[in-house]
């Protein structure tokens, strides 16, 4: 008897099943463990105390990236600058310290591999497709991007990871979104994935994995499927999944932990049968019109919060919930905005360029590409470019755009998170404007009192030359 049609979801979630319960509850292997320094040292604590192990500390890589400065980490003479935040250096120097204690691979600050861990794990193939892929991250949905089921644990997960490396988890229900027709030109996958959360919501992937279908996803480089899976937990979702294909196996083709030899085809023929068999059916599905997404921006203090970048402030009582109308209101009052103002009138005092979201070659190369010849407006205070990793950040000095920034009067860092999230010193001041090519823009995200505005790299760029918020066709 044949099986019935399956998602790509519901092949990697059979292929991982351990148990399952009464209850309906699974017992799930987990492939591959990321682990950093803000969610991993009360589960690495917790194996200490009870004397357990690591199971596979082979299958687990540890960087830091939320606390640590992009500032300069040596000093003229080579010696480490300390971490002037005293609870940042604590749970630094934590993974620092756990993580050769329980035998698990470790980039250092000023390791080249060292960088955000959604950016390591697919540049260096230790994320690889199919696999299940778990980080104490919400972000984590990013590995979807090259076909892996990837998502966001606690500490308590995290401790019991490391222990068993399986998960108790429930299955998710299945969402579709197909994208129809081409993107225009101009628009990228930011813009595409900020636009699919205004459509369906904030909470309209709760429950879900969603699997990105379609034309639009099949033409788009693995860097864009990365930015779109990125923003799935965005859209309400547990996880994104893009189908992997030819140009996931060249991507991968050669990386670090990539399997190498006759592995390497065992790994292809199997990645190859990851694709949702035709006619399987999924319990939710939402269809756009590619021709329909322009230069996106948010105007609120959620990522659903979008319009296009020739659009307006909406008024709040143009919202039929009466819990949204409440929303936008409270969401105009935080951001010192008013009903009806231009997007492309909104001046911003601050720009970033970085995050798990958006800082990949690709990103760096499209903001690049929009600040050569320009400089930075007057009114902008503070412009920094963030590299993903260690790796990003040298091939972007080979190709020489590390100049084009510093040039244009923006400031080039070190790997990390950065103001993606005010974790650490790269904090956007009270009531200032960001323009951030990061994933979310909640009350207070990039320091107390700042106010975001989500944008793509070139966006953002546009919007440090100018001032303001631009759609950056008017530049080109």
């Amino acid at each position: 008897m044949a099986s019935r049609p399956r998602t790509l979801y519901e092949k990697i979630w059979d292929g991982h099943l351990v148990e399952r319960r009464e209850d309906g509850t699974c017992l799930i292997y987990i492939d591959r463990h990321l682990v950093h320094e803000v969610t991993s040292p009360q589960a690495f604590e917790a194996l200490r105390i009870s004397g357990r192990k690591v199971r596979r500390p082979e299958l687990t890589l540890a960087v830091p990236d939320h606390n640590l400065p992009t500032t300069a980490r040596l000093d003229e003479k080579g010696h480490r600058i300390p971490i002037a935040d005293p609870q940042s250096a604590q749970q630094l120097a934590a993974l620092e310290s756990n993580a050769p204690e329980f035998g698990i691979r470790y980039f250092g600050a000023t390791d080249i591999h060292q960088g955000i861990v959604h950016v390591v794990g697919p540049e260096l193939g230790f994320s690889l497709p199919g696999a299940t892929i778990v980080c104490g991250d919400s972000h984590t949905s990013c590995h979807g991007g090259i076909g892996a089921l990837a998502f966001g644990i606690g500490t308590s997960e995290v401790e019991h990871v490391l222990a068993s490396q399986t998960l108790l988890l429930t299955q998710s229900k299945t969402m579709e979104v197909r994208v129809e027709g081409e993107l225009s030109p101009g628009v990228t996958p930011k813009d595409l994935i900020l636009h699919i959360i205004g459509t369906i919501g904030t909470a309209g992937g709760t429950g879900h994995v969603i699997e990105y279908r379609g034309k639009v996803f099949e033409e788009m480089s693995i860097e864009g499927r990365l930015t779109v899976c990125n923003m799935s937990i965005e859209g309400g979702a547990r996880a994104g999944l893009i189908a992997p294909d030819e140009k996931t196996f060249a991507y991968l083709k050669g990386r670090e932990y990539a399997p190498k030899g006759e592995d390497w085809d065992r790994a292809v023929a199997y990645w190859k049968t990851l694709k949702t068999d035709e006619g399987a059916s999924f319990d939710k599905s939402v269809v756009i019109d590619a021709s329909t997404v322009e230069p996106t921006v948010t105007w609120g203090t959620s990522p659903e919060d979008t319009v296009s970048i020739g659009g307006k402030v909406p008024a709040p009582e143009s919202f039929a919930d009466p819990s949204k109308q409440k929303a936008a209101q409270a969401s105009l009052d935080y951001m010192g905005l008013q009903p009806g103002q231009n997007m492309s009138d909104i001046e911003v005092q601050n720009v970033f360029i970085g995050s798990c979201t958006n800082s990949r070659i690709e990103d760096l190369r499209a903001a690049a590409a929009v600040l050569k010849g320009r400089s930075k407006a007057p009114g902008v205070k503070w412009a920094i470019v963030v590299p993903g990793s260690g790796l990003v950040k040298q091939q972007a000095e080979e190709e020489g755009l590390d100049k084009v920034f510093i040039e244009a009067g923006l400031e080039w860092r070190e790997p990390g998170c950065s103001a993606c999230l005010g974790m650490n010193p790269d904090k956007v001041p009270p009531e200032e404007r960001c323009a951030s090519t990061s994933n979310r823009n909640f009350v207070g995200r990039q320091g107390p009192g700042a106010r975001t505005h989500l944008v793509s790299p070139a966006m953002a760029a546009a919007a440090a030359v100018t001032g303001k918020l631009t759609d950056v066709r008017d530049l080109s």
